[in-house]
C-alpha cells in the first residue's frame, strides 16, 4: 500500500512538471482516530474518523501556490494541477521560494524510529480505559463531580514527493488517556486533570492510576488563598515549565529572525541562559511523540543543538526563512496540506540539571510553585510576560496551601538568564522541561 500511494503521488507530481510546472511537490496524509469519552458514568462520546487530504504545489518562476483536496483520485489531478498553474501564474513573485536543494534523494519507506504501533484498541477497550480512569478519580474522598474522560487512539501516514528527486513515507500511531474532575462543592469547587499520550500503547499508563493522580490533584487545590502582591522564587511543575521553552521556540524561528519581530534576534552567539542549560531539539528519538525520518521539504533529520551552556547557536530553519537570512536549512520544516512549509521544533527539551525538586526549592522561605497557567500575553518584541498562574505555596521549602487568583509578570529574558532546572526530565508532551526555578518574576495578587 505504501509504495502504490508513492507511486500516484510521484506521478501527480510528474504530471504537473509536464504541464509547464518548473518544479512541485506534493503532501498527502491519511489518517484514522477513535476515541471515547465518559462523565459520571454516562458515554459521551464514541468516535472513529478516517480523513485523507492531499496538497499540491506548483512553481512557475518564483511564483507559486497550492491546492488542496479530500478527494484525492488520479482521475482529478489534471484538473488539479490546472488549477494550481492558474494560480501560480498571478499570484506575485517570492524571491525566497522553491524546493529546498539539501532534500535527500531516492525513495525512503523505512526508519528506526519505533514511531508505528500496530496495536489497534477496539470501542469497547476505549470505553473501557474511560471508565477506568473516572472511577478512580471519583473514589477519591472529596472528588464531587466529573468534567469528563477519555481514551483515544490514531494512526496517520504521512507521505512526501518532490519533483526534485525526494519521496518518503512514514506512519506514526499515537494513545492516550485523559482524566479531569472536580472537588468541593459550590464556588469552593476546584478542578485538576491528568493526562498521557504516547506511541506505543504499552508505554501508555494506567487509566485507572492517571484517574487517581487526577482526583488527589483536585482535592489538594480546594481552598487556596490569594498570594500577596511582591517579587520572589517562583519553582514550575513540569507540565507547565515547558511553556517557557514554547516561548523560546517562537522566538527564534527563522520566519520571526527575517521579520526582525523577536527579542532574541540580535543574541545570536550570546549567553540569554545560566551556562549549565542546555536546549536540545531532537526529531530522532525513538518512540518520540514529535519524532519523524525527513522534514517536510524531505530533509534527514538529526538532533539540535539551539542552547548549549547557556548560549544561543542556532535559530530554527526551513528553506525559506534560510535563504531570507543568508543561511542553510537545519531540516526543521513543518508541512501541512494546505500551505507551505514553515520552520518548526520537533522533540523539544530542556537537559536536565542536578539538583532534585526538593533541594531545588529547599532555600525558598516564601515563594510560589506553579501547577496550571492560563492566558497569555508575551509580547514577541520585547519579552514582556504575563500569564494568570494558580498552583501552591511555598513555605520554607516545602510545598504549603494551595494558591490561585494571581498573575506572574516579567521579562523573558531575565526569566530565561535565571533558570534553574531540577533533574526529573520526562519525555511527556513532546515539549518536556523538568521542574524549573527562576526568580526573575513579580506577582500580582492580593
Amino acid at each position: 500500500m505504501t509504495e502504490q500511494t508513492l507511486d500516484r503521488i510521484s506521478d501527480l507530481v510528474a504530471r504537473a512538471r509536464k504541464a509547464g510546472a518548473d518544479a512541485a511537490d506534493a503532501v498527502f496524509v491519511r489518517s484514522v482516530t477513535a476515541g471515547a469519552g465518559v462523565r459520571n458514568g454516562v458515554t459521551e462520546e464514541l468516535e472513529r474518523s478516517e480523513t485523507t487530504d492531499l496538497g499540491l504545489r506548483v512553481f512557475a518562476g518564483k511564483k507559486s501556490a497550492i491546492l488542496s483536496t479530500t478527494t484525492p483520485e488520479p482521475s482529478r489531478f489534471d484538473a488539479l494541477i490546472e488549477q494550481a498553474m492558474a494560480m501560480a501564474r498571478v499570484l506575485p513573485e517570492d524571491q525566497y521560494a522553491g524546493l529546498n536543494p539539501l532534500a535527500q534523494q531516492g525513495r525512503f519507506t523505512q526508519n528506526d524510529l519505533e514511531l508505528a504501533d500496530s496495536a489497534e484498541p477496539t470501542t469497547e477497550e476505549l470505553l473501557a480505559r474511560a471508565r477506568a480512569g473516572e472511577e478512580a478519580a471519583l473514589a477519591i474522598k472529596g472528588v464531587t463531580n466529573s468534567a469528563g474522560s477519555s481514551a483515544s487512539c490514531g494512526r496517520t501516514e504521512v507521505y512526501l514527493v518532490t519533483s526534485a528527486g525526494f519521496s518518503g513515507s512514514y506512519t506514526r500511531t499515537q494513545h492516550s488517556n485523559s482524566v479531569c474532575v472536580l472537588a468541593g462543592s459550590g464556588d469552593g469547587m476546584q478542578r485538576d486533570y491528568d493526562y498521557h499520550g504516547t506511541v506505543w500503547l504499552r508505554d501508555l499508563k494506567d487509566a485507572a492510576e492517571l484517574g487517581k493522580s487526577a482526583g488527589e490533584k483536585a482535592i489538594a487545590r480546594l481552598n487556596p488563598i490569594k498570594p500577596r502582591t511582591g517579587r520572589y522564587p517562583v519553582v514550575f511543575h513540569p507540565r507547565v515549565a515547558g511553556s517557557f521553552l514554547g516561548h523560546f521556540a517562537g522566538a527564534i524561528t527563522g520566519t520571526a529572525i527575517a521579520r526582525g519581530t523577536s527579542f532574541l534576534k540580535d543574541k545570536l552567539g550570546q549567553s540569554i541562559f545560566a551556562k549549565d542549560v542546555t536546549i536540545t531539539d531532537d526529531p530522532t528519538r525513538k518512540k518520540g511523540l514529535r519524532s519523524r525520518p525527513f522534514d517536510g521539504e524531505g530533509m534527514q533529520v538529526a538532533p539540535l543543538h539551539l542552547v548549549e551552556h547557556g548560549a544561543l547557536q542556532s535559530w530554527i530553519l526551513d528553506s525559506r526563512s534560510a535563504r531570507q537570512l543568508g543561511l542553510q536549512s537545519n531540516a526543521h520544516a513543518a508541512r501541512g496540506t494546505s500551505g507551505p512549509p514553515g520552520p518548526s521544533a520537533t522533540n523539544l527539551f530542556f537537559e536536565p540539571g542536578t539538583l532534585s525538586p526538593t533541594e531545588l526549592m529547599a532555600d525558598i522561605k516564601e515563594g510560589l510553585y506553579i501547577t496550571e497557567m492560563m492566558g497569555s500575553s508575551i509580547n514577541g518584541l520585547t519579552g514582556d510576560y504575563s500569564r494568570g498562574a494558580s498552583g501552591f505555596m511555598i513555605r520554607d521549602g516545602k510545598i504549603a496551601e494551595s494558591a490561585a487568583e494571581f498573575t506572574l509578570a516579567g521579562n523573558l529574558l531575565d526569566i530565561f538568564a535565571s533558570i534553574t532546572l531540577a533533574n526529573d526530565l520526562d519525555f511527556r508532551f513532546g515539549t518536556d522541561a523538568p521542574t524549573l526555578r527562576t526568580d526573575a518574576l513579580s506577582i500580582a495578587g492580593a
